[in-house]
């Protein structure tokens, strides 16, 4: 089932591309009904820029293309899906328009235009327009929207017994009902598939007869799926953080993202041990750590954020140390492990289960992982527990168990983008998120297109760090100069 080819939705894509373009869970509380939809074709007429509402003035532009909710019918009723632009800031040395396809999933690719533009070099915002969009589901592209009560309600997702299972596929499929009923049919056509013919829809009506492209994280998924779909299309694609799209089951794809969490969680052992700026340096820090665990698990560490309120250690693993991986800021992480372990204990009391990433529903499309009965999900856990004995209930596993009993759209499948050009396939060797292996792996599948640019260093994104990492990747956006196979950028401190 997970190999059975390119699904029906992707030959519609490919049967209707003449006549088509010539393309978050939001917590949102209420009972709004489901937006209205128009019925009216998709064309590929130019996008109609304005200044974005933006209190800052920051000179984003930005523009709304109508697209259908579902590929396979393109003149059927359409949605509205939100972009943003910067305009090159040396118009003489303009190459074209940069799409850039944001991470998450959940990610708005327009708050990142109009907030976050540093995120691209100098050198790319001098050369291109760069231009984001909120993938369909999200921000302001017909968010996903559920009731608020119902989502406080969702079970935790540390499962203890065949009855905790089955409440959670009960109360999976009513959340899935409340959430169609107040998103409206796009509900239905959230996946990557799906945002690939947008993105197709979008560079037509950017007037860009190929495509330059960045994704990262998630967005790498888009990337890579576009150069699948529409290999002679692509002028450069950057594949930042890589997602691997044909790890073909949920015990392979749970160990792998649990091993690349806990690579960056020794990583951070052995830089406090290296480093004497380490506020844990000369103390047994896994021994530490397992303190703060224990005292989470019973509900007696503080959260530093609420003061006098539990933090369960879900939170711990998922919301502070991995979100220092990310950045690889072992040097805050130290601190704050220190400043929680010498807390006073709160007396023992239930912690709260955290609201799970704003885009469920999208991750669930793109992945089958399917957990048959309790037994099994037992099981899987063991397998993650094993392979990351430090960090206990990582974020994988409780969005296995927040899709189960969901369909899968554009499931798993080995990437074939015969005739692309080259691909750069750019990934630090410590990512806690996407780990080394998943982009040596995407980058075999490209074949003669796929170019692995190593970074030698740490966190979760790395175009630009350092100059090695930042000339390679400009020189690639802008010149087509594709660095040399096994080209590796050294660390630089973060």
């Amino acid at each position: 089932m997970l190999f059975r080819g390119r699904s029906v939705l992707r030959r519609a894509a490919v049967r209707n591309t003449a006549m088509v373009a010539g393309i978050a869970i939001a917590a949102v509380a209420g009972s709004a009904a489901a937006p209205i939809v128009n019925a009216a074709p998709v064309t590929a007429r130019a996008l109609q820029w304005a200044p974005c509402d933006d209190p800052d003035k920051t000179g984003a532009e930005c523009a709304t293309l109508t697209v259908p909710i579902d590929w396979a019918h393109p003149d059927g009723p359409t949605f509205g899906l939100a972009v943003a632009r910067r305009q090159a800031t040396d118009p003489g040395a303009r190459v074209g328009s940069m799409v850039f396809g944001p991470g998450g999933p959940g990610d708005s690719g327009v708050e990142l235009v109009v907030s976050r533009i540093s995120r691209f070099s100098p050198e790319i915002r001098r050369r291109f327009d760069i231009v984001s969009f909120d993938p369909r589901g999200v921000g302001r592209s017909n968010p996903v929207t559920c009731s608020g009560d119902l989502l406080a309600q969702r079970p935790s997702p540390e499962l203890a017994s065949q009855a905790d299972f089955d409440a959670t596929l009960a109360y999976n499929k009513r959340l899935r009902a409340d959430c169609r009923a107040r998103t409206g049919p796009v509900f239905d056509h959230l996946d990557t598939a799906q945002t690939v013919r947008d993105l197709d829809a979008l560079r037509a009506a950017l007037g860009e007869a190929e495509l330059t492209f960045h994704g990262s994280s998630y967005g790498t998924l888009l990337g890579a799926e576009y150069a699948e779909a529409y290999p002679h299309r692509v002028r450069a694609m950057v594949l930042e953080s890589v997602m691997d799209h044909s790890v073909s089951t949920t015990r392979a794809f749970l160990r792998s993202e649990a091993a690349a969490a806990q690579d960056s969680f020794d990583e951070f052992v052995k830089w406090c041990a290296d480093d004497s700026t380490c506020a844990l340096h000369g103390r047994d820090v896994r021994t530490v750590w397992q303190g703060l665990l224990t005292r989470a698990q019973r509900g007696e560490l503080e959260n530093p954020a609420k003061p006098a309120t539990p933090l369960s250690s879900a939170d711990l693993v998922n919301g502070i140390a991995f979100k220092k991986f990310y950045k690889a800021d072992y040097a805050g992480l130290a601190k704050a492990i220190t400043g929680m372990a010498s807390s006073s204990p709160l007396p023992a009391s239930p912690t709260s289960v955290s609201p799970l990433p704003t885009a469920t529903p999208v991750f669930c499309s793109d992945w089958h992982l399917p957990v048959h009965d309790y037994q099994e999900y037992a099981s899987l856990v063991g397998v993650m527990n094993r392979t990351a004995p430090d960090l206990p209930s990582l974020l994988p596993i409780q969005m296995t168990a927040a899709c189960l009993g969901a369909p899968t759209a554009n499931p798993q499948h080995h990437l074939a983008a015969r005739g692309a050009p080259p691909i750069l396939v750019s990934n630090a060797l410590h990512d806690p998120a996407t780990g080394y292996p998943w982009a040596v792996s995407v980058a075999r599948q490209l074949g003669r297109s796929g170019s692995l640019l190593t970074y030698e260093g740490r966190g979760h994104g790395s175009v630009t760090s350092g100059p090695c990492m930042e000339h390679a990747v400009d020189g690639y956006l802008t010149d087509l100069t594709v660095p040399p196979r096994g080209t590796r950028c050294p660390a630089v401190p973060s």
